[in-house]
């Protein structure tokens, strides 16, 4: 997630040296499609080239000398390659054979010279043979539509495994045929259920494969090595990646692949393309249906255009379709991420603009409580992203944006309106500018330091807060969740080591490492190479932030976060720096839980919270779909029957008339997509933050502000 530098996952994968690797053999460049003696379109092999021989050596060099992780290229690592760069082309083990992977075999403990030497040969000889193997199943699949979808049995008690990344290669091509008909039998499946025709459901099909076929018949050179160096760099972690000189360019758009036009973040998954997060502010947050975790499987123009299946495309040919120009339409075909399979699609009409700075920009409001004949006055800031207007504050404008300036005026917004508590929120909050992260710490403590930074070397810098002026000095709550990272877990990580105030919410997100790009002779390569540490010592890496008072999240922590990325940093601990604590909790954070928990347990709106995470969970663990018509279709009505009830215990709690059928809810949820800009209903876990806050003033009245601190100097603190 961003600081300075935006978080981005891509997955995972001597001069004479380089002349005896490159020789003869590395002649074309790219493949094409051919035509055969019957004018069908073969495939043509791809081939390494001289400069991304040369790409490959620096970046071993590289890894082995300037990264965080120190970690040999041996035969060991070479294993690791091998798996990593299988596991990237054909995760699910549904193209290639057994007999394939046997062949590939000998490479297995060899490929560490060959990564540093720049000898592509092997890595090129397993692309090219797997791209070979996606046209033979596209022709399967192509053979079993056009024979008629009428021909499947949906009678038969028949299941399709969902993950096969565990399970062996196919030993033969009829186990593969087999699987692939079980695949198409749940792709027409899904469609009739959805209530389309067979004549409709055969051109749909046939449009997906028949693009998915175009698409590998243009495989490019690139392709093959940036899939191979991705599996290398991979094991290293997560965000250490390579950008091809095409791919290079789509990066350096806002130091992310953040799309101009809609303002998302986006990484390869397998064949799919996955969103990471939202922009705040940004026309698909506005817009409200696209979220974390869905992914794109096609994508149109405007109002009326045809749809483009996207499945199989490199992420910057993604990129290039979804960008446009301003007020213009871009429809989206996505598998949402609570779908209880990947035929279950929903289109959703986004229109491309700016995200402007003003909309990202934190925001206030009051709100009261009663309780127990007493009345609180909470004031709420919501901070969408760390951010600053860094072209006006280098042109000398006194008047420049800023995080933190325009929480210090809202600060004083509330003061002025009697606010007795405040709540910080961080949610859905991936980061930013790593400097406003520090100067907002300082709006709230006297002075100090807030983060470390070790680099490879082992040398740690610090950041600190100078200005011992405080703008707050009441009780304080922060909220945050698995979406709060980087920036966000360096503020909470901060207020929580100085006793300032109290987490609340789910464990965030864990990215606590920071990325240089580096420019090769072709592409670039982004590098991490320093980490971050808690005032206390305790790396943000990994663990990210624990919250004192946990609030359940829709989101799966099986999907979302650094712990849920293969290879990421371990967390890890370096001595704490002298820092100030300003209360200890200890003696009423257990009654500050138990009142939480007493609420949560009345609370209607919890228990629906709760209700949709577990059907949620429901979802996630199953392990089979049902290929019987009639079980399918007894589980699609349970499901929509569930989500409609909690969607009407909802609308009952608010005195609306409920959804009359599954349809309306739909209709409903498009229509309010449509009107981004209507005020939402109110957060109850917002207001479960200002009730946490009026139990802190009331267990422990010196909660009132904040009191002279205690000096630690000890090592790493520990956390509730």
């Amino acid at each position: 997630m961003p600081l300075s530098i935006r978080k981005l996952r891509v997955p995972r994968l001597r001069s004479s040296a380089v002349a005896l690797a490159v020789g003869l053999a590395i002649t074309s460049t790219a493949g094409f499609a051919a035509l055969d003696k019957d004018g069908a379109q073969t495939f043509q092999p791809v081939s390494p080239t001289i400069d991304q021989a040369r790409a490959n050596i620096l970046i071993a060099r590289q890894l082995q000398f300037t990264h965080f992780l120190d970690q040999r290229i041996d035969s060991d690592l070479s294993k690791r390659v091998f798996d990593a760069y299988l596991d990237h082309l054909d995760g699910q083990h549904v193209y290639f054979l057994q007999s394939d992977i046997d062949r590939f075999a000998p490479w297995r403990t060899k490929l560490d010279s060959a990564l540093k030497t720049g000898q592509l040969e092997p890595a090129f000889q397993i692309y090219n043979l797997f791209e070979k193997r996606v046209i033979e199943r596209l022709d399967y699949a192509l053979k079993l539509i056009d024979d008629g979808v009428d021909q499947f049995d949906f009678s038969k008690d028949e299941e399709l495994k969902l993950d096969r990344s565990d399970d062996p290669w196919a030993k033969s091509k009829d186990e593969l045929d087999a699987i692939w008909k079980r695949r198409i039998k749940n792709a027409v499946l899904a469609q009739r259920l959805n209530g389309k025709s067979d004549k409709e459901i055969t051109t749909s099909l046939q449009r997906r494969y028949e693009s998915q076929r175009s698409r590998t018949l243009q495989v490019r050179s690139e392709d093959a090595f940036q899939t191979y160096m991705n599996a290398f760099t991979s094991l290293w972690d997560p965000h250490t990646s390579y950008f091809s000189p095409r791919t290079s360019e789509n990066f350096n758009i806002n130091m992310s692949l953040s799309l101009e036009g809609i303002g998302a973040v986006l990484q390869s998954d397998n064949e799919y393309t996955k969103v990471v997060r939202l922009v705040p502010g940004g026309p698909a947050s506005k817009q409200g249906q696209l979220k974390p975790a869905d992914r794109i499987v096609g994508v149109a123009q405007g109002k009326d255009g045809e749809m483009k299946n996207v499945v199989g495309w490199r992420l910057d040919e993604v990129v290039d379709l979804i960008r446009g120009p301003r007020s213009s339409v871009v429809r989206l075909e996505v598998i949402p991420a609570s779908a209880s399979d990947e035929t279950i699609t929903r289109t959703i009409d986004i229109t491309r603009d700016k995200v402007k700075l003003e909309e990202q920009s934190a925001k206030s409001d009051m709100i009261d409580l009663k309780r127990d004949g007493k009345h609180y006055k909470v004031g709420v800031i919501d901070i969408p992203t760390f951010y600053a207007d860094f072209q006006a504050m280098q042109a000398g404008d006194p008047n420049y944006k800023s995080t933190t300036r325009d929480v210090h005026k809202l600060i004083d917004k509330l003061k002025g309106q009697g606010m007795q508590g405040l709540v910080i929120d961080l949610r859905n909050n991936g980061g930013g500018a790593l400097q406003e992260a520090n100067d907002l710490v300082g709006l709230f403590i006297d002075e100090g330091p807030t983060v470390q930074i070790r680099s490879a070397d082992n040398d740690v810098s610090v950041l600190t807060d100078d200005d011992p002026s405080v703008a707050y000095s009441g009780p304080l709550v922060v909220l945050v969740n698995r979406m709060s990272a980087s920036a966000s877990e360096i503020f909470a990580g901060a207020i929580q080591d100085y006793g300032r105030g109290l987490i609340v919410g789910s464990q965030t997100f864990g990215k606590g490492t920071v990325q240089a790009v580096r420019p090769l002779n072709h592409g670039q390569l982004k590098i991490t190479q320093s980490k971050f540490y808690r005032v206390s010592g305790g790396s943000t890496q990994h663990k990210g932030v624990i919250p004192d008072i946990n609030i359940p999240t829709r989101i799966n922590k099986e999907e979302i976060g650094e712990d849920a990325l293969d290879n990421a940093l371990p967390w890890d601990q370096i001595e704490a720096v002298p820092h100030a604590r300003y209360f200890d909790f200890s003696s009423i954070i257990d009654k500050l839980r138990e009142r939480h928990e007493a609420r949560f347990d009345k609370n209607p709106e919890f228990q629906l919270l709760e209700e949709e995470i577990n059907l949620l969970k429901t979802q996630r663990n199953r392990d089979y779909v049902s290929l019987n018509y009639d079980k399918r279709e007894t589980y699609q009505d349970d499901l929509e029957s569930r989500q409609l009830k909690i969607a009407n215990a909802r609308r009952q709690l608010k005195g609306k008339e409920p959804f009359k059928d599954w349809e309306a809810l739909e209709n409903y949820e498009e229509a309010e997509a449509a009107n981004p800009d209507e005020k939402k209903d109110d957060d109850f876990i917002v207001r479960e933050g200002g009730y946490i806050m009026s139990d802190m003033i009331d267990l422990d009245s010196k909660m009132a502000s904040i009191t002279k601190p205690e000096r630690i100097t000890a090592q790493a603190d520990e956390h509730m």
